[in-house]
């Protein structure tokens, strides 16, 4: 018993003396419950050898977290973070060596708009100064008009087309400059125009010998030089086809100017002129969709219809253009299309369309003739081929041709200033010869030349120019 009492003795004096220096700590543990320690000082350790505690374990603990993180952060990386430095850089370089070519490309585009706009400003500026010198330039006198001598008027020169009391705007002889007197290009707006229509009617009307027969069915002798009517506004019109109807329907008179341009995905706008003066002043009357889109140049019309290549196929279309629709459709049998078998400058004009003395024509190739050019003669209700000739000339040897009276006739060059008409096969007799008569591109780049059985005269597209040509023929032989 006695020693039981002085254990718990001690006990008691021990406890006392600790309370005054022992501490409870509440806090909640890494699960999120509450735990309670009960800390008392050692009576014979003045420090632990080991420090530790619950702030140590929090620390241990947010890092091992942190550890974790950056080991999932890197975990893709197979280089480890040099190898994610290397590749952002060279990410970095590559962004900046893009955004360098940008810039430079930017700035050659600035450059070359700002060349542009120094070139527009200066031909603005020589604009300026010449209207400026235009209008301190004194008006020139007028100078009378002289009546045409009686030997003009009964050589059948001065007389009026159609009936009109005015001489017609396409028999008006062009001048040495190439300028219409009532016709002049749209460029052309100052001098004297009373002199200039003297200087026509005078020196450029030839004077009448007895050989030549120019209402008859001859062969070509001379083709005049060319005449300037107008020039296309815009692109569209580098290339293209303009005609009149030599046997006019109502509801257009025999006046009726008609002009396609040929330049575009979507070719299929036919604009109409009054007059010739309409067209020179680029005043259409009427426009219309045609339902089917172009190939080339080679259109022409007849007895109120217009007669056209379809788009990228060996098809002949009759528009009707009082209807405005389809008449008529028909393969032309085993024809070249669409750059198979074109001219020498190309355009897609395999099959070239016209209208002479004895009817609608088609000229064009096929496999059979090996390139040669074929001319066929079309029904012009039903567009069936009436009858064909093969000649001895290839088709892309010559730069255009043209049919008058029956007889075809081919130009050598499209680009030469000085040219020549260098063939003519004639289908009465089937027969083909080698001639040299001279022709002239005015412009560089003929691209159409048909002739016109309303005036009698050859039409042309010259590089953006609509130009016409006064013709001689010969004296039609006697059979």
């Amino acid at each position: 018993m006695f020693p039981l009492l002085l254990l718990c003795m001690c006990g008691l004096l021990l406890r006392g003396d600790a309370q005054d220096r022992a501490s409870l700590w509440k806090g909640n543990d890494r699960s999120g419950r509450c735990q309670y320690t009960f800390t008392v000082p050692s009576p014979a350790e003045s420090s632990c050898p080991q420090t530790g505690g619950p702030e140590m374990e929090g620390l241990k603990a947010r890092l091992g977290l942190l550890e974790v993180l950056v080991s999932q952060l890197t975990a893709g990386d197979a280089g480890g973070p040099q190898a994610a430095g290397a590749r952002a850089q060279s990410e970095l370089q590559e962004a900046l060596n893009r955004a360098v070519g940008e810039r430079n490309l930017l700035q050659g585009e600035k450059e070359r708009l700002e060349r542009e706009l120094g070139g527009l400003q200066r031909r603005v500026e020589e604009m300026r100064r010449e209207t400026e010198k235009l209008r301190n330039r004194p008006c020139p006198p007028q100078t009378p008009m002289v009546p045409p001598s009686p030997s003009l008027q009964n050589s059948g020169l001065m007389r009026p087309a159609g009936g009109s009391s005015q001489m017609s705007h396409l028999m008006t002889r062009p001048n040495r400059q190439g300028d219409s007197s009532s016709l002049r290009d749209s460029a052309w707006q100052y001098g004297p125009p009373g002199f200039q229509e003297l200087k026509a009617e005078v020196t450029e009307v030839p004077a009448p010998d007895g050989s030549d027969d120019n209402t008859g069915c001859g062969e070509l002798v001379s083709v005049g030089e060319p005449v300037t009517h107008r020039r296309a506004d815009n692109i569209a019109g580098k290339y293209g086809v303009w005609m009149q109807d030599p046997e006019a329907v109502s509801p257009y008179g025999p006046n009726m100017v008609w002009r396609i341009d040929t330049i575009g995905t979507e070719v299929r706008q036919l604009f109409g002129y009054e007059d010739m003066e309409q067209l020179s002043k680029g005043f259409p009357s009427k426009v219309l969709l045609l339902p089917e889109l172009v190939e080339s140049t080679g259109a022409t019309v007849y007895r109120g219809s217009l007669y056209y290549q379809r788009r990228r196929s060996r098809t002949l279309i009759r528009y009707d253009l009082a209807s405005e629709s389809i008449a008529a459709r028909r393969d032309l049998p085993h024809a070249g299309f669409h750059g198979q078998y074109p001219y020498s400058w190309g355009g897609y004009t395999d099959i070239d369309l016209s209208v002479d003395e004895q009817g609608l024509w088609a000229v064009y190739s096929t496999s059979k003739a090996k390139g040669a050019i074929v001319i066929s003669q079309l029904d012009p209700n039903t567009l069936e081929v009436k009858r064909s000739w093969e000649t001895n000339i290839r088709k892309s040897s010559v730069a255009n041709s043209f049919i008058i009276c029956g007889k075809l006739y081919t130009v050598a060059s499209y680009t030469a200033h000085d040219t020549i008409i260098n063939y003519m096969y004639d289908t009465a007799t089937s027969q083909g010869k080698s001639i040299a008569i001279p022709f002239r591109n005015k412009y560089f780049y003929n691209c159409m030349i048909d002739y016109n059985l309303a005036q009698r005269k050859l039409f042309a597209w010259d590089n953006f120019h609509i130009v016409s040509y006064d013709l001689r023929l010969g004296r039609k032989q006697a059979n």
